[in-house]
């Protein structure tokens, strides 16, 4: 097969497409997964694969086998035009377009997560990679979250995006979806500590943007404001570290009665 040199051939244009237009990766459900860890993590969590740009001297074989035997085209190219597509300063050696998840949505849910106005990628990644790691059923994006396939969230997210339930919805679709779950939002101004709430009953947890504060659509749908106790001179985390330490503490009283 021949190898693509031209940034301009309709293949790359396509990946180059997805890798940088939200809207595009949208209305063709399609996302971008670069390096052989990611490749192969969304392969084992029975991801689509559908096309894949690699370079012929840098590429894992054994990758490419399997994405030839999940009926994968690939395509060999340059190294210029690697770097074209990669969101990377340092491409790798091979990068695949995927078909979006659509993993069903769990009915009940128990452990819900709700992001609002995250819209630094890289904490919103981590915040899905912590969710999937601590056992929550669903994650849903409220309005104002950054893109979650954007290349930097699938980065921080290292897989979690193809293990974990991810939905976008509107305030009134997340109350109805979580009419019947006690409901708290994460806000330092509480004297609700984290480590006092029954995480072992049905719940949902809304966490907000640090600089933006949380909406006040959270706020009122919220049944109960949830803060981290903290000591010394600092006055906050930052959302993906507070999510981290409440998702955990719930995990935490899970296990404890599972294990009585």
């Amino acid at each position: 097969m021949d190898i693509i040199g031209s940034t301009q051939n309709k293949r790359v244009r396509y990946l180059k497409s997805l890798q940088t237009k939200p809207r595009f990766r949208r209305s063709e459900r399609k996302l971008i997964l670069e390096g052989d860890r990611l490749i192969a993590d969304a392969l084992s969590s029975k991801g689509k694969p559908e096309l894949a740009l690699y370079s012929p001297g840098r590429a894992n074989y054994d990758l490419i086998a399997e994405l030839q035997d999940r009926n994968c085209a690939l395509q060999p190219v340059s190294e210029a035009v690697l770097r074209h597509v990669s969101d990377t300063q340092q491409a790798p050696g091979i990068l695949v377009a995927f078909q979006l998840p659509r993993p069903p949505l769990p009915h009940p849910a128990e452990r819900v997560l709700i992001l609002d106005a995250v819209r630094e990628p890289g904490n919103l990644g981590a915040i899905l990679r912590t969710a999937g790691a601590a056992g929550v059923d669903l994650a849903i994006m409220a309005p104002n979250c950054v893109d979650p396939y954007n290349a930097k969230a699938l980065r921080a997210g290292m897989g979690a995006h193809f293990r974990l339930p991810i939905v976008e919805s509107s305030w009134k679709e997340v109350a109805a979806y979580c009419h019947d779950l006690s409901l708290y939002v994460a806000a330092p101004s509480s004297s609700l500590h984290h480590t006092a709430v029954d995480w072992r009953d049905r719940w949902a947890l809304i966490v907000g943007s640090e600089a933006h504060g949380i909406s006040k659509s959270a706020l009122k749908l919220a049944r109960s404001r949830v803060s981290i106790p903290m000591l010394g001179a600092a006055e906050s985390l930052n959302v993906a570290s507070a999510a981290a330490v409440i998702l955990f503490e719930a995990q935490r009283q899970r296990l404890a009665v599972a294990s009585r």
